[in-house]
């Protein structure tokens, strides 16, 4: 943060396909379903989202206690701090650093932060298909998760924390690169992303343009943006990110 009187500027750009955003310049927000929080609004509807996503803050004892609507499911994911999480119906589980859930929209949860925590989370409503049971809760820990080489690159890395399968209508990967490393191609697809940089840094190229990205910047991405990655030193870089997936496209 600069001085008052100085000039300022901003690596943040809000195109029309895609937008990246530094958290240098994030105003925080109260919701009132959680309780000693301090929110940070990364992605919703008002961009083009189809979904909404936050970056939280929770105090000692700040949480939420969620009642299901039958229509929205929420995928957390803790990135520092711990917070039990409990189910309805289930037992309670401890979170930490690594730890997720992604819960259907008919489950009610209660999350409570045990320290201090940081947490990703995302909402989007649910795509029900003919034929296709709703699936049930994911709860597990990233450091479980396999984190094969990504197209036999070994310095590239994916980490599918949704299982890829159809009842699930979302994707919750971590994609991890080695310096000097990154997507031997520019993706074009019909899905949207929601990625926040985890770890490292590197560039991103977004609808023909190169930027630099870095440890707590996100990055929306709409559908048939151009996009790619290239990782930069000195550590791996690695983001999480989020996409719609096993779904007829709605005419």
């Amino acid at each position: 943060m600069r001085s008052p009187h100085q000039l300022v500027h901003s690596r943040a750009r809000v195109r029309p396909r895609y937008a990246l955003f530094p958290l240098e310049g994030y105003p925080t927000s109260r919701i009132p379903a959680w309780r000693g929080a301090e929110i940070r609004v990364l992605a919703s509807p008002a961009i083009g989202a189809g979904f909404a996503q936050y970056l939280i803050d929770l105090a000692p004892g700040g949480g939420t206690t969620h009642r299901p609507d039958g229509r929205v499911e929420t995928f957390l994911y803790l990135m520092d701090g711990q917070a039990t999480l409990h189910l309805a119906g289930g037992k309670p589980t401890v979170l930490g650093p690594g730890g997720f859930a992604l819960v259907p929209p008919a489950v009610g949860f209660d999350l409570s932060s045990t320290s201090a925590t940081k947490l990703l989370a995302l909402r989007k409503a649910y795509e029900p298909a003919d034929g296709v049971p709703a699936f049930e809760p994911v709860v597990g820990h990233a450091a479980d998760v396999p984190a094969p080489a990504w197209m036999g690159i070994e310095q590239a890395r994916l980490q599918t924390l949704v299982p890829d399968e159809l009842p699930f209508d979302l994707a919750m990967n971590v994609f991890a690169f080695d310096p000097g490393f990154g997507l031997p191609y520019v993706e074009t697809h019909v899905m949207e992303h929601g990625a926040l940089i985890l770890q490292g840094k590197g560039v991103y190229y977004l609808d023909g343009d190169w930027m630099e990205v870095e440890a707590g910047d996100f990055i929306w991405m709409g559908p048939f943006c151009p996009q790619s990655f290239y990782a930069t030193g000195p550590v791996p870089a690695k983001y999480i990110y989020y996409k719609n997936v096993n779904r007829e496209i709605e005419l």
